[in-house]
């Protein structure tokens, strides 16, 4: 009987951590499109067992100057695609500050949703790209899905958003 429990338990936690159709709804707010920044990104544990069951973000560590950035848009909105669909969109990131730019990571909130990103330091004026690429496979109607981008600015991470309705 313990052992029938054990599993289901264990099934129940595993089917929890891999489900990709419900999403943490932690209420975070929306970060504006300009960030400006004076103090190093605090570092923070990266234990990735101990984000995940206490749904906090673990954010890499930067010893990097701090600089600000100004983003072309930070939400995007690929209104009606087909079921099964893999549409991307590229967020376009300025650095508007006085130090280079390091993007360090980019974490999707779910697996449907895979990023790219500029890895080289952006210098002051110029331009860098994260790219968020979205596989509607497993989605009906409408969905809003995120990435958190780490970088060396005081209000990492940078949420950036998109939507899209799914049709059959």
């Amino acid at each position: 009987m313990k052992k029938t429990l054990s599993i289901i338990a264990l099934s129940i936690i595993g089917f929890g951590l891999v489900s990709c159709k419900k999403e943490n709804k932690e209420t975070q707010s929306t970060e504006t499109a300009t960030t400006d920044s004076a103090a190093v990104a605090a570092p923070v544990t990266t234990d990735s067992t101990a984000a995940a069951v206490t749904g906090e973000t673990a954010a890499p560590v930067s010893n990097e100057p701090s600089t600000s950035v100004a983003l072309s848009e930070n939400n995007f909105d690929f209104g009606k695609i087909k079921k099964g669909d893999k549409v991307e969109h590229v967020y376009e990131i300025t650095n508007t500050g006085k130090n280079p730019l390091i993007i360090s990571e980019v974490k999707p909130g779910c697996g449907c949703t895979a990023p790219d990103f500029t890895k080289e330091p952006i210098m002051p004026g110029k331009k860098g790209k994260v790219t968020l690429h979205f596989d509607s496979s497993s989605f009906d109607g409408n969905v809003q899905k995120y990435a958190d981008v780490f970088a060396n600015v005081e209000k990492s991470p940078i949420r950036l958003t998109f939507t899209a309705n799914i049709q059959p």
